[in-house]
């Protein structure tokens, strides 16, 4: 009871909550929530981490019920959700009552993008909102500069195979470089093509941003990275999203140069998400037939929809965004009772992704999930979240992910290089280390 005579939520026992802490929360931190530390990314799918992880929160679930569970945590109040109905009813009622711009999310997000629409509230918000939805063309499968994204992304991917066959194998090192050449062209255009100071500057920023409360911000290194944003903006390249942006109406509130560090922020993991579909590729040849038949479509089907099925079960098999944090504005009621206003929610989305007990499919590769549209009557798989605060970037992000697969696959075939980390014969790892994946190319 409460202190007014009403029901809380179930609280975990100090046990679980240190079984919580060491098995949830610090891995998923340890691994870097605004940038990887592949190292620690390597020791996750060594010691198989996040499968842990899952395991804890299905034991959570098994003892304590739907929950929300209260963490026993001195100084915060913060609940894990562990109910399917319950992902859906905080996001679908994201941003009020449940606030997206929780307190870890600012301190963390401030490094680097403190007037991004992610941390923003009220009519900033909204505003905010409306600009990234316009430029992103959220509700198209295909954005409006569709074919010039995918002329880049063909040059880009003829640049990097070539590269690739220089050294005798596709590794991430590799990749990655094709992937940001292809990433700052598509937002700044073609000038920033081989601006990599840029995009450490960035990488440096998220770095900090990592320990969110405990890293002072580094103001001056901040003013030189929007310095150098800001001079491709005011040379905005129609060809490219700061064109876009360039048309695109804003306000006082508006802040456009602070939206893009967040969508640079994205592209990072739908690069790892992108090497990580090409290795299930690899290991799951009926897959990868089909795929191919997509890519042979791809003039008459440019959405390429069965590729696109395949990058979103990479990312159900591994999100690259783990855990979906919310707090309550208000008091809110739960079939297990009351929770107080300021409570942190945390959405662990690998215990709903892989739940074997109540998916079949939880630990194999199975794109067929995705061949029609979610609801929220379906079981909660949410890798770009969803409702009012759901990934305004979704469609461009699916757009350029499967047209780089596309190109990848028609200029070569791939294996794992030895020794391989997947196979279609056996459960698919709670993580994969894209940092260390290397593939055998044959043209």
């Amino acid at each position: 009871m409460n202190a007014n005579g009403r029901r809380s939520i179930p609280t975990a026992s100090l046990g679980d909550t240190v079984a919580i802490t060491k098995e949830v929360l610090l891995p998923t931190l340890a691994k870097g929530p605004i940038i990887r530390r592949p190292r620690v990314v390597g020791l996750a799918e060594r010691h198989d981490l996040v499968g842990t992880a899952v395991r804890r929160m299905q034991r959570l679930h098994d003892r304590y019920g739907d929950g929300p569970l209260l963490m026993r945590l001195p100084l915060l109040k913060q609940a894990l959700v562990l109910a399917p109905h319950h992902v859906h009813r905080i996001l679908d009622a994201s941003p009020d009552p449940f606030a997206a711009d929780s307190s870890e999310k600012r301190a963390s997000l401030a490094h680097f993008q403190p007037k991004a629409v992610l941390i923003s509230s009220g009519a900033e918000r909204v505003d905010r909102r409306r600009f990234n939805e316009a430029v992103l063309d959220t509700p198209r499968p295909m954005h409006r500069l569709a074919e010039r994204f995918r002329a880049v992304i063909e040059e880009e991917t003829h640049t990097l195979l070539a590269d690739a066959r220089g050294r005798g194998m596709l590794d991430w090192r590799v990749f990655a470089d094709g992937w940001f050449r292809v990433a700052r062209r598509v937002m700044l255009g073609d000038a920033a093509r081989f601006d990599r100071a840029f995009t450490r500057m960035h990488e440096q920023l998220r770095a900090y941003a990592n320990l969110a409360f405990l890293q002072p911000q580094r103001r001056a290194l901040k003013e030189r990275f929007f310095e150098r944003l800001n001079a491709y903006l005011d040379a905005a390249d129609p060809e490219s999203l700061a064109g876009v942006m360039a048309q695109t109406p804003v306000t006082a509130m508006t802040a456009p140069d602070h939206q893009i560090p967040h969508w640079l922020f994205a592209i990072d993991p739908a690069g790892m998400t992108t090497f990580r579909t090409l290795a299930l590729l690899a290991a799951h040849p009926e897959h990868e037939v089909r795929v191919r038949d997509d890519v042979a479509e791809q003039d008459r089907r440019p959405e390429l929809p069965f590729l696109r099925q395949c990058v979103l079960e990479s990312l159900r098999l591994w999100p690259t965004t783990p855990a979906i944090l919310r707090q309550t504005r208000e008091e809110t009621e739960w079939e297990d009772g009351i929770m107080p206003a300021g409570t942190g929610l945390l959405i662990y989305a690998p215990y709903f992704h892989r739940d074997d007990r109540h998916l079949a499919y939880a630990h194999r590769f199975t794109p067929e999930v995705w061949s029609g549209d979610r609801t929220s009557a379906d079981w909660p798989l949410v890798p770009f979240s969803q409702g009012p605060v759901g990934c305004p970037g979704e469609h461009l992000v699916l757009m350029l992910t499967s047209t780089m697969l596309a190109e990848l696959l028609r200029g070569a075939h791939y294996r794992q290089a030895a020794p391989a980390k997947l196979y279609a014969t056996h459960p698919m790892p709670s993580t994969l280390d894209n940092y260390t994946l290397r593939f055998e190319i044959d043209t």
